[in-house]
């Protein structure tokens, strides 16, 4: 596989040819690539490679996507220049099961699958979908909002409120229509990581990750929004892609 050397749409930096591994993390529902601001650029080696999606930021003109699995067939074939040394998925909430559709396209295509998928503070895919967003109003939705641009550290501007808003109704849309009874079992290893002040998804209900792949559960001292910031004990999880089980 070659070494790329264009710039693509779907990441804000372009990942380096240098890199020892790479860890693609798909935003959080609402959010861009740019809500990975605060992690590192590499972690023990490894790079981190935050994901743009269609529908947001420097993207925003684009049509964003209905459905994970529609948004995963693009994706797929959007990484395989970059799948030319070991890789991992990165989703925390609806992002984790677009993680997840993203390795069952890469597995099933034959190409080179994920050493690792992390999913962070999500129900498996058969056990979905669940969350506190699905039920919201809109003005609960925009409470939220606020609440999370404020973990991002920054402000919304009111004439960017509505836009946005409507980025997240698109995204929890997308998340209440997914439902998937018999999920595709991975040939990769999945790290399920909880969180001990998460009320939105209890670490006690993911246990259903084990139908899709060989699973590790992780619990982690914080909040739904604690990742956002890359704490200590998330970096050595990431640390550990491209050990162990050789790639498929």
């Amino acid at each position: 596989m070659s070494t790329p050397t264009l710039r693509t749409k779907w990441f804000l930096r372009e990942p380096s040819p240098t890199a020892a591994a790479r860890l693609f993390c798909l935003p959080y529902s609402g959010c861009g690539a740019s809500m990975y601001r605060h992690w590192p650029t590499t972690i023990d080696g490894v790079e981190v490679c935050p994901v743009q999606l269609p529908g947001r930021e420097n993207r925003m003109r684009e049509p964003a996507y209905a459905t994970y699995e529609s948004m995963a067939d693009d994706l797929a074939e959007a990484l395989l220049p970059y799948l030319d040394r070991p890789y991992a998925l990165f989703g925390h909430c609806g992002s984790a099961l677009a993680a997840y559709e993203t390795a069952v396209r890469l597995t099933q295509r034959g190409h080179p699958a994920p050493a690792q998928l992390f999913v962070s503070s999500e129900v498996a895919p058969q056990d979905g979908p669940y969350g506190r967003f699905l039920d919201m109003t809109d003005e609960q939705l925009s409470a939220e909002l606020h609440e999370l641009v404020a973990e991002l550290g920054g402000t919304l501007a009111p004439s960017l409120h509505a836009l946005y808003l409507g980025v997240l109704r698109k995204d929890v849309d997308m998340n209440s229509r997914y439902r998937v009874p018999d999920p595709v079992r991975l040939p990769t290893r999945i790290t399920a990581i909880g969180w001990t002040e998460d009320t939105g998804i209890p670490p006690s209900l993911m246990k259903g990750w084990s139908a899709c792949g060989d699973t590790s559960f992780e619990l982690l001292e914080g909040g739904h929004y604690s990742f956002i910031e890359a704490p200590d004990g998330l970096r050595s999880l990431l640390a550990g892609v491209g050990r162990g089980r050789p790639r498929t």
